[in-house]
């Protein structure tokens, strides 16, 4: 997994309007950048409608928030409009981007073992540095973890 103080690698994906979306075109500002398994299932759900719901609080922070997931755009898409999210969301379709950040890897439930994306979050700086990373982070707590972490950037 990218660690902290690692150079966030870079990657570019389309957006839930089709939009290439390149990570190291971001910089000068702190991004969000978190890796969810599935759209519109009920923890990412949860963990969306947060990030929608303290939008005020991640502009103060200067933060660019951007969810990432294997879905299809069109699964994106309609996730995004569903629930109003007014941030962006990235199709990693192949899961290219979640194998080289290190949080696709197996996964168990309900008694079955299977390849997923593992719900991470990484807070990288300015200059494109991963400044923290929250494993297994919960939907629930995520808002305030990560706010906390972009206050400590300053």
């Amino acid at each position: 997994m990218v660690a902290e103080g690692d150079q966030a690698p870079d990657f570019t994906l389309p957006d839930q309007d089709g939009n290439e979306v390149t990570l190291s075109e971001l910089r000068r500002q702190p991004v969000v950048l978190y890796f969810y398994p599935k759209a519109d299932t009920p923890g990412c759900t949860t963990q969306a409608c947060g990030i929608r719901d303290h939008r005020t609080d991640y502009e103060r922070a200067g933060a660019k928030v951007v969810g990432v997931s294997p879905d299809p755009v069109a699964a994106i898409s309609k996730f995004a409009d569903k629930y109003t999210l007014d941030f962006e969301l990235l199709a990693d379709e192949n899961h290219e981007v979640a194998e080289l950040y290190g949080v696709w890897g197996e996964k168990k439930m309900y008694g079955k073992t299977y390849l997923g994306v593992q719900r991470t979050t990484f807070v990288i700086d300015p200059d494109g540095k991963v400044a923290k990373v929250f494993p297994k982070v919960s939907p629930k707590t995520h808002d305030g973890v990560v706010l906390e972490a972009l206050g400590q950037l300053v």
